[in-house]
């Protein structure tokens, strides 16, 4: 990360992992962690495979979702895999020696952590989900798990940028029919087209629930091509879009 001077401390394991040393080819090129988007399966299962051994867990022990631009916590309260991968679009956990990631190739990967009470989180903050109240209901399915919503940390990883993403008047008409407050984060950029700052709408959320310090890592999944997958990018030149995985782990002090 090259944006930010805000760090978890020793006991949360964290990286927001780019597209680069994986085995998947093509326009997948080559860690894409997502079997939803036409990629081969078992490329795709030893990409994951390489996720766990590099943060020094099993793929077992690392718990993903079925996402959705939702609002829906799920908390993991138990070791054990999921029988069958749930709908949402956060994670929150208490448990030691887990891991929580979330996919992105443009929305914002919020990863959070009291580090002091051992809780941490991991949210797809697409512009929908946020919208929805993704991030506030996270922050409370923490507290409610025992963190102190002051003492919460929060990372943004790489998502699109606002000199990236272009919208129309009908995104723009649609968001502030949710939030009346969000005018702001849409810069006009010619006729009927805006700029939207996805990841300094999401700092303001954050900011606005109270925790207690937030930072984005300033960089762009759009102008990154080398380093990260973009939906929108790869949209527009009629291809197929891989997904990078952010991850957060909470240590009890032991070895994984």
């Amino acid at each position: 990360m090259t944006g930010t001077s805000l760090f978890f401390p020793e006991n949360i394991r964290y990286r927001f992992f780019s597209r680069k040393n994986g085995v998947s080819e093509g326009s997948f090129s080559s860690l894409n962690c997502s079997v939803k988007v036409g990629d081969d399966p078992a490329k795709v299962r030893e990409n994951m495979r390489r996720v766990a051994g590099n943060l020094g867990c099993t793929v077992e022990k690392l718990f993903v979702l079925h996402q959705t631009h939702s609002s829906i916590v799920i908390p993991v309260t138990t070791k054990e895999p999921f029988e069958k991968t749930p709908y949402g679009d956060a994670l929150v956990t208490n448990q030691p020696h887990l891991f929580l990631g979330v996919k992105t190739a443009d929305c914002a990967p919020v990863l959070m952590a009291d580090p002091g009470k051992g809780v941490i989180a991991a949210a797809h903050a697409g512009w929908r989900g946020v919208v929805g109240g993704i991030l506030e209901n996270t922050i409370k399915t923490m507290v409610d798990m025992g963190a102190k919503i002051q003492n919460i940390i929060a990372l943004i990883g790489p998502c699109i940028a606002p000199q990236s993403y272009e919208v129309g008047e009908d995104m723009k008409k649609e968001f502030l029919e949710e939030d009346k407050k969000a005018s702001l984060f849409f810069v006009p950029a010619g006729t009927g087209k805006y700029r939207f700052d996805l990841p300094g709408y999401v700092l303001a959320r954050l900011e606005h629930a109270g925790i207690g310090a937030a930072e984005w890592v300033d960089e762009d999944t759009y102008a990154l091509e080398k380093d990260y997958f973009s939906y929108r990018r790869s949209a527009q030149k009629g291809e197929s879009c891989g997904r990078q995985i952010s991850v957060i782990g909470l240590s009890d002090g032991a070895l994984f």
